[in-house]
Formats: structure tokens, C-alpha cells, sequence
């Protein structure tokens, strides 16, 4: 759904620098299978425009960034196994490709100056750097922060990128289709998770403080947000902004509301750990599907995702 317009993006940038260097950034790369998976992608990508048009390929320099807590060790354990498979596709060997870890927060600097031509960023820009007074614990009603936060926000990431990126950048991440900051979409799975927590609280395998104390700085901006922000920071110009429904069609016997734990867990599981302890996380997550599947066969569950890609103002 957003791949091919990520893929798309990141030849035509190549296409009009041509560097023999390509530097890429992705901000907030985990340490799963994809933080690698997508890099080959866009190497792939690369190639196949260069090959079309009898250039060479450049050399690629990877800057993965995450908060310092993420596992980069588990990256570098599979770069040797990334490269095997990178020169088994290519009599020529492959391009050369450098990966580096900069760990730290993308509200601060974290690049030297002028390393780098693409920005990607995938389901990461949702998390606040902070929350506002109002925003204590996780309940529905706690989830989003106000608009004025979201200017302050949004901005720090261009701010800190603007003199250092040459067009493009592209980011993906949760969004909505309307003005209410609380609708039947994302922000009803954080309602859910919530829920489930407060089931855990009533049969006392949770305590009540512990989940007032748990802040999730999250928001999911609509459209005229996003192109509010763009215009009023005034850095960049937004080239392309599609809103997307997320595919309900997971393809397993499991069922949806299975799926969308696993999807939630795997994002939720390092900070539901270490916040309530890991003891909860199966029960929590079993509790969380049940409810999942019992609100979609009451009605459907639409969450949205955005893509944007930002262009520098020349």
C-alpha cells in the first residue's frame, strides 16, 4: 500500500541528484526484519533506475536511528546474513553499503551536516515527545493532545533535519479522515488496550496506580493538520499526501482480532514490560483481541494511514 510510493520516491530523488554517495536515514527503525528488509528494497530500487537508464550504482550510507533503549545489536547480528543475501542476487557482488547506528531522539540532531538525501520514517512520527498536562495514563479521552501541541511537535523533526536533507523525505505513520481527535479508528485501539488494562485491574493482576501512571504520547493528525503544519513551518513543500484505510484483510485463520494484537503487541511490548512487568503481557494481549473481535461484529473499526513526502524549499 505505501511501499511502492516509498520505492517510488526514493528513484526519482536519485534520478534527478544522481550522487555516486546515497545517504538514507530511517528514523525509528526497531530491530525486527523490516529495519533491514526495507533497505534492500530501496537498494533494489536504486539499481533497477540505474540499470534502466546506464548509470552507476552508488555506494549507499545507512543511518539507522532509534531511542538508544532499541536493540541495534540485533541489527548488526544480521547485517552479515543482509550482505550474503545482497551478493547472492548479483554476479557483480553489489553496491557497497554502509549501515551505521546513531541512537538518540529525532526531537534533537542526530546527523552530521549534509550526509543526507532521503529521509524515511514508517509508523514512528506518532510518538510525542512529550504529553500535555492533559495527557495522563492511557485512556481514550487522555490519547490525543491538543492542536498547539502538535504545532510545537511536528515542527522539531523538520526543524532538525531542514538543513541537512535534500529532497525528499518521506514519512507513514497513523492518521484520521476527520476533525475528531477521538473517532472508530486508531485512536479506538488505544480505547481498547485501555480497556483491557482496566480488565486486568479488576481481577487485581494489575494495580490502579500502575495504570495511571502509564502515558502514551500518541496522535494521529487528519489531513488538513499535516497540511497546515507543512505550510506554516514553511521548510518544505508537500509533494504528495495520501490517507489510506487499513487493509482488514489479514489473510490468517487466527482471526482480526488476533492479528491486530500481535500488531499492537509488537509495538507495545517493550513499555507494557517494563512498565507493568512482563507477567501481564499474555493475558493483557489475549483479553485485547477478544475485544477487538467483539466491537468490529458490532461495527467496523476503520483505522487510517497517511503517507506524506516533504521536498525541500530550493
Amino acid at each position: 500500500m505505501v511501499k511502492h510510493i516509498t520505492l517510488e520516491t526514493i528513484q526519482q530523488l536519485y534520478l534527478t541528484i544522481t550522487p555516486k554517495s546515497l545517504g538514507v536515514a530511517d528514523l525509528g527503525c526497531s530491530s525486527g526484519h523490516n529495519s533491514l528488509s526495507i533497505i534492500k528494497e530501496m537498494v533494489d530500487a536504486i539499481e533497477e533506475a540505474c540499470h534502466k537508464g546506464s548509470r552507476p550504482v552508488p555506494e549507499f550510507r545507512v543511518h539507522l536511528n532509534d531511542l538508544p533503549t532499541n536493540d541495534f545489536n540485533a541489527i548488526f547480528t544480521a547485517l552479515p546474513e543482509f550482505y550474503r543475501e545482497v551478493r547472492r542476487e548479483r554476479n557483480d557482488g553489489g553496491p557497497p553499503i554502509y549501515v551505521a547506528a546513531y541512537p538518540g531522539s529525532f526531537y534533537g540532531r542526530l546527523f552530521p551536516g549534509e550526509c543526507l538525501h532521503f529521509i524515511y520514517s514508517s509508523y514512528s512520527l506518532h510518538w510525542l515527545s512529550r504529553s500535555n498536562r492533559a495527557t495522563v495514563g492511557l485512556t481514550v479521552d487522555r490519547i490525543n493532545p491538543s492542536i498547539p501541541q502538535l504545532v510545537k511537535e511536528k515542527p522539531a523533526v523538520k526543524d532538525k533535519v531542514r538543513q541537512r536533507v535534500v529532497p525528499p523525505a518521506l514519512y507513514d505513520d497513523q492518521g484520521r479522515m476527520g476533525s475528531d481527535q477521538v473517532d472508530r479508528g486508531n485512536s479506538f485501539f488505544w480505547e481498547l488496550l485501555s480497556r483491557s488494562l482496566a480488565t486486568l485491574v479488576s481481577k487485581g493482576e494489575v494495580e490502579e496506580e500502575k495504570l495511571d501512571s502509564y502515558n502514551v504520547h500518541f496522535y494521529a493528525p487528519s489531513a488538513d493538520e499535516l497540511e497546515d503544519e507543512v505550510r506554516r513551518e514553511g521548510s518544505f513543500e508537500m509533494d504528495r499526501l495520501e490517507m489510506f484505510e487499513v487493509d482488514r484483510d489479514v489473510g490468517s485463520i487466527t482471526g482480526y482480532g488476533t492479528a491486530v494484537a500481535t500488531t499492537v503487541r509488537a509495538i507495545q511490548e517493550p513499555m507494557i514490560s517494563h512498565h507493568f512487568g512482563e507477567g501481564i503481557v499474555d493475558n493483557l494481549f489475549e483479553q485485547y483481541g477478544k475485544l477487538v473481535d467483539e466491537e468490529m461484529a458490532k461495527e467496523e473499526i476503520r483505522p487510517v494511514t497517511f503517507v506524506v513526502v516533504l521536498r525541500k524549499r530550493m
